[in-house]
């Protein structure tokens, strides 16, 4: 947006009133103060932008808050008349032991699900595969301070099908 749109938009100004302010504020400031004056207004313009979104913006937070404190107060007075509906009832009995004393399993046996394998100690651990050597890389050839263009490579031959 273009400053002479943002003018426009803010002070709602439509076009011939812009270009009327436009040429008395040519005349009464000089076109050799004109930039000066214009940079001083868009910084007190939006210095005053700022103290409208700051202004907006405590404003937007002090309704948000008293939105939440009438939603606190509308919960709790919906638990409390829930609670007032469904009384709570007398605490659940403690629960039993599943193991009897003196019995280490509750007097059944233990299940195995799967037989452990067992290995024979004898057994080699299997050798590791060779490792293949690794051809040395090739260093690129140093051109020092000369400027030398790349050998061009030769193109491979196709191979026929």
């Amino acid at each position: 947006m273009a400053v002479s749109e943002c003018l426009i938009s803010v002070l709602d100004f439509n076009a011939p009133e812009f270009l009327v302010v436009g040429i008395v504020a040519l005349l009464v400031i000089g076109p050799k103060d004109l930039p000066r004056a214009l940079r001083f207004l868009g910084k007190w313009v939006g210095r005053a932008r700022g103290v409208a979104r700051q202004f907006r913006t405590g404003v937007d937070t002090m309704i948000r808050e008293s939105e939440l404190a009438d939603m606190e107060k509308q919960w709790a007075a919906e638990n409390e008349r829930i609670m007032r509906d469904h009384p709570p009832t007398a605490s659940l009995p403690a629960p039993q032991p599943l193991l009897e004393a003196g019995q280490p399993f509750g007097g059944a046996e233990p299940v195995m699900v799967e037989q452990p394998m067992v290995r024979a100690a004898e057994e080699p651990a299997p050798e590791p595969a060779p490792v293949k050597p690794r051809a040395p890389r090739r260093k690129a050839p140093s051109t020092g301070d000369t400027l030398e263009a790349p050998k061009p490579r030769k193109p491979r031959a196709k191979a026929e099908s």
